[in-house]
């Protein structure tokens, strides 16, 4: 018979690109489930901000950040700034590419991450900011 658990984190972030590895919070929520086997999806809860599976070293968080300046610089003209007065159009932009979740195979109690694979949020606003992610555990 199949289960789900949910279970909301808060993580502080800087912006500006910051990559923040919560692969620790996910193991945690798929511990206190008590399921072993399904899937265990991971979204965070906002506009600016998306999640991922990635390695979680220096030189690559630097280069995600090198990438989504070429992917939507920050300074360039956007409708979303002139109209709102705002000034993170490229953030939503940059979230947008990479999405606000992923799933995760769960197998024996363990996610299915490869040896150097983290989950990790990024945070693309222009400003700190407390971000809240989910993680929903299904299966038995």
């Amino acid at each position: 018979m199949s289960r789900t658990f949910a279970r909301r984190f808060q993580v502080a972030t800087t912006g500006h690109d910051q990559m923040v590895d919560i692969t620790a919070q996910v193991r945690e929520a798929v511990t206190n489930s008590g399921i072993r086997d399904g899937l265990v999806c991971v979204f965070v809860a906002h506009s600016t901000a998306a999640v991922s599976v990635s390695e979680y070293e220096s030189g690559l968080v630097e280069d995600v950040r090198l990438t989504a300046e070429r992917i939507a610089p920050a300074r360039a003209d956007y409708a979303h700034n002139r109209l709102n007065a705002d000034d993170n159009a490229h953030s939503h932009l940059r979230a947008l590419v990479i999405g606000p979740s992923v799933t995760v195979p769960l197998v024996s109690g363990d996610l299915t991450l490869g040896t150097w694979q983290r989950i990790v949020l990024i945070d693309f606003d222009t400003h700190a900011r407390t971000r809240t992610f989910w993680v929903q555990v299904l299966g038995e």
